[in-house]
């Protein structure tokens, strides 16, 4: 009886067990329930606001610059040929690659014996032809000599004549004496006739004579020359290249030996495309519009200003665009041949403003700052591109402040904190002065001293800058970013 006792009691407890899960499993689900099916709770969230950089827009005249690329050549380039071959004898000492001549100097000595062999020749021929024109004047003298006394002769013989007519007439004279007076008188007239061919030959004979005398003269004249020219001269101040010549060289007739450059008369050729060929035409014509050139050598930007002076006739096969010339003033330092920057300054625009490139979108519109610092787009015109910047216009835009920096978190209606340039934020600028320390200063002079490439001009401005209490910082940058530093 007491293990049925305790076996019932054992089974009632587990029925219990089980009851309570059920009822704790059934609250549960209850409860899970009822917290679904409640509403969910918001939070209140607030607006984010983004930091931006702005710039003012400004209206004014702006005058845009063209950017381009252009070559140095020379205006005054000669080819110097050697107009006569022969050996060269000797050459000047500054007859060498970059050598700088003076107009006259003697540049080359061409061996001049054959030049002076023919040249006495040519003088002896001279002396016989002048000994033929005086054969000939004195041959038409005699000439004319004869033909005067053939005259008289004539003249005697026709008085003959008239005599033994007359005599005949009065039965005096007989007829044979009138015939041998006649055959007389027309033997006379015939020498006369032979005589006037002797002087107009004699004539014929000076004319030829002279004419032999010209063509010596002429020839003479081609010898004096070839003389003269085995001596090659410089025809203008300027500088050699391309020398090809030496002592005990062989030349020939015509040869380019050397190039003669004059580095002061200098201009640029540079391509334009031809919508910026049409930006550059006026009412008044291209040439006469200013540019600028720059070369950065070692640090040291060499720089020249200029006007631009013609354009090319045409455009060649298979090309687009213009290539235009600009005449250069003072260029020191720089060389034909050197590739350079060419800045055109264009015609002036008025109303515009000049703003980072950044903050002009591709569908050509900014956004500006409205009331309660909230974001807006506005479409503006783009006029110019100025390397990192744009010209544009927008009349609705005057006094108001633009977004400098685009970004895809920026777009119309989002609430900003517009920072102004030269604000707290904004970085420090680079001080324009900065005092070196003694071995800066040193190793900066070092390599402006042994760069060779740095005019002797431009050296001496540099190394002046470097030797002042303060340089500017723009100097030791550049110098510094050449010298790998």
């Amino acid at each position: 009886m007491r293990f049925l006792g305790r076996s019932l009691a054992g089974i009632f407890i587990l029925a219990l067990t089980f009851g309570l899960l059920a009822y704790a499993g059934s609250m549960i689900t209850g409860a899970v329930q009822e917290r679904m099916a409640q509403e969910p709770r918001s939070f209140p969230q607030r607006e984010r606001v983004i930091a931006v950089n702005v710039v003012p827009y400004e209206a004014t005249a702006i005058t845009p610059e063209m950017t381009v690329f252009g070559e140095l050549r020379s205006r005054n380039t000669l080819g110097v040929r050697a107009s006569v071959g022969g050996t060269v004898v000797s050459v000047a000492e500054a007859f060498v690659e970059g050598g700088d001549v003076r107009e006259g100097d003697v540049l080359m000595q061409i061996d001049p014996v054959e030049a002076q062999e023919a040249l006495s020749r040519i003088d002896a021929d001279l002396a016989d032809a002048e000994a033929g024109v005086r054969d000939a004047e004195r041959g038409l003298g005699l000439a004319r000599d004869e033909l005067l006394a053939a005259e008289a002769q004539a003249e005697l013989r026709q008085q003959a004549l008239a005599r033994q007519r007359d005599l005949q007439e009065r039965r005096i004279g007989t007829a044979p004496e009138l015939e041998a007076a006649e055959l007389a008188a027309s033997n006379a007239d015939q020498t006369v006739l032979s005589r006037r061919q002797g002087v107009a030959n004699a004539e014929a004979q000076i004319d030829q004579a002279n004419s032999t005398l010209a063509r010596v003269r002429i020839n003479l004249a081609e010898a004096e020359r070839n003389v003269r020219e085995t001596t090659i001269l410089a025809a203008f101040d300027g500088v050699l290249t391309n020398v090809t010549a030496a002592p005990g060289a062989l030349v020939t007739p015509n040869e380019q030996v050397a190039e003669l450059i004059d580095p002061a008369a200098l201009e640029v050729s540079f391509r334009v495309s031809t919508a910026q060929y049409a930006t550059l035409l006026t009412e008044d014509a291209l040439a006469g519009t200013p540019i600028t050139v720059g070369l950065d050598v070692g640090g040291v930007s060499l720089m020249a200003d200029g006007q631009i002076s013609r354009e090319s006739g045409t455009v060649g096969a298979g090309q687009t665009g213009r290539v235009i010339f600009a005449r250069l003033d003072e260029a020191p330092g720089l060389r034909p041949g050197d590739f350079v920057t060419v800045v055109i300054s264009e015609p002036e625009i008025d109303g515009v403003a000049l703003i980072p490139a950044a903050a002009l979108a591709a569908d050509g519109t900014v956004l500006a700052i409205g009331e309660e610092d909230r974001l807006r787009e506005v479409e503006v015109e783009l006029l110019r591109r100025q390397g990192n910047d744009v010209i544009i216009r927008a009349r609705q835009l005057t006094g108001q402040m633009i977004v400098a920096e685009r970004t895809p978190l920026l777009g119309a209606g989002i609430k900003v904190d517009p920072i102004a340039p030269g604000g707290a934020d904004a970085a420090p600028a680079e001080p324009e002065m900065i005092a070196l320390d003694p071995e800066r200063r040193a190793r900066l002079i070092a390599f402006i001293e042994g760069n060779a490439y740095i005019p002797a001009d431009a050296k001496q401005r540099v190394l002046a800058q470097l030797n002042e209490p303060e340089v500017p910082s723009a100097v030791v940058n550049r110098i510094e970013s050449n010298m790998g530093g």
